[in-house]
């Protein structure tokens, strides 16, 4: 489960890709498939949440990893590593590695 919090021994890949509205959903299709099948199976994986912009121009993958050095394994596994390059094959990508600094709720 994902746990957005300041304090955590954890790494956020955020990675946000353009793409035109009539390929969103496939390339929805493919993260959800990509996690489910292979990406939750890899060392140091902690959770993925995909989401789609409303005008149907992006989608935004917010991944947690254990450490960045596990995120760089899984790119370098030939089983997970067609994933991402399907996924830029469909759209745009602009991908960085972030800690969390600050977080707020009404609650």
């Amino acid at each position: 489960m994902t746990r957005i919090a300041t304090g955590q021994d954890i790494v956020t890949l955020a990675n946000v890709f353009t793409i035109a509205p009539d390929r969103q959903q496939a390339l929805v299709d493919l993260l959800v498939a990509a996690t489910e099948q292979t990406m939750c199976h890899q060392p140091g994986y902690v959770s993925a949440n995909i989401h789609r912009s409303l005008d149907g121009t992006k989608v935004v993958n917010y991944a947690q990893w254990r450490r960045a050095e596990d995120l760089e394994a899984m790119l370098a596994n030939p089983e997970a590593g067609s994933h991402p390059q399907e996924a830029n094959e469909l759209a745009r990508s602009e991908a960085g590695l972030y800690e969390v600094v600050f977080t707020h709720s009404s609650s």
